[in-house]
């Protein structure tokens, strides 16, 4: 299991790292909301633990963020030291999936991490559809019409931001940064990769999936579906 946990608290990043990472689990760490953020958007994690109070950009906001504008999906764990209703109900509408309030026992933020995994797992989330196209998480399998699709990694992380932000269009720097993070390649790499796209999962079927919004960026659409 990969966790981002994003805490400003050094000695409680210390010690949640110690504990998770001797049971096995890989940690990265964040201290500011904006390097949380960041990372949480580049890099595939099982699940974010998410600190409430953070410099340079809030939990809230964070989570926002990531949901509305990155349109990740990533389990998200908030912490607080904070136990007001108004505070719970405000992280749930921010996106996230679990609260703990501060001080909590490690055993039970890590139990909260499995079920919220199990959960995951269990259900339609893990399985991103548009159209007859079908994209499994869990096992990496792309499916067109019941034809299985062979992509590359890169392939694979451009179809994930286009199929989870469907029918909405995702701009190039968004695609960029999801796909290469802050060492963005040459202009050209993108295009090449969507054409490689195109050339996997609409060309050999009748219906394009994949639009082309000139001087923005991308959109992977139903084309029976009556979105704008």
């Amino acid at each position: 299991m990969r966790v981002l946990l994003i805490e400003d608290n050094p000695d409680i990043a210390a010690n949640l790292g110690d504990y998770l990472g001797e049971r096995g689990h890989g940690v990265d760490f964040a201290a500011d909301g904006l390097t949380g953020l960041h990372l949480a958007v580049v890099n595939d994690y099982d699940v974010i633990v998410l600190d409430l109070s953070l410099p340079g950009m809030d939990g809230l906001e964070l989570c926002r963020k990531l949901r509305h504008e990155a349109h990740r999906a990533t389990p998200v764990i908030m912490l607080t030291a904070r136990d007001q209703l108004e505070q719970k109900l405000a992280g749930f509408a921010a996106g996230a999936d679990d609260y703990l309030v501060k001080p909590f026992a490690m055993q039970e933020l890590e139990a909260r991490i499995q079920a919220l995994l199990k959960r995951g797992r269990g259900s339609a989330g893990r399985l991103l559809k548009v159209a007859d196209l079908e994209y499994n998480l869990d096992t990496l399998e792309v499916r067109r019409a019941g034809r299985a699709i062979n992509l590359n990694p890169t392939g694979l992380k451009i179809l994930q931001a286009l199929m989870e932000a469907s029918p909405a269009v995702v701009t190039r720097r968004e695609l960029e940064t999801r796909v290469w993070g802050e060492e963005l390649p040459d202009s050209d790499a993108l295009r090449v990769h969507i054409h490689g796209l195109r050339a996997a999962i609409d060309k050999p079927f009748a219906k394009p999936l994949i639009q082309t919004r000139h001087g923005i960026g991308y959109r992977l659409v139903d084309p029976d579906a009556t979105s704008p």
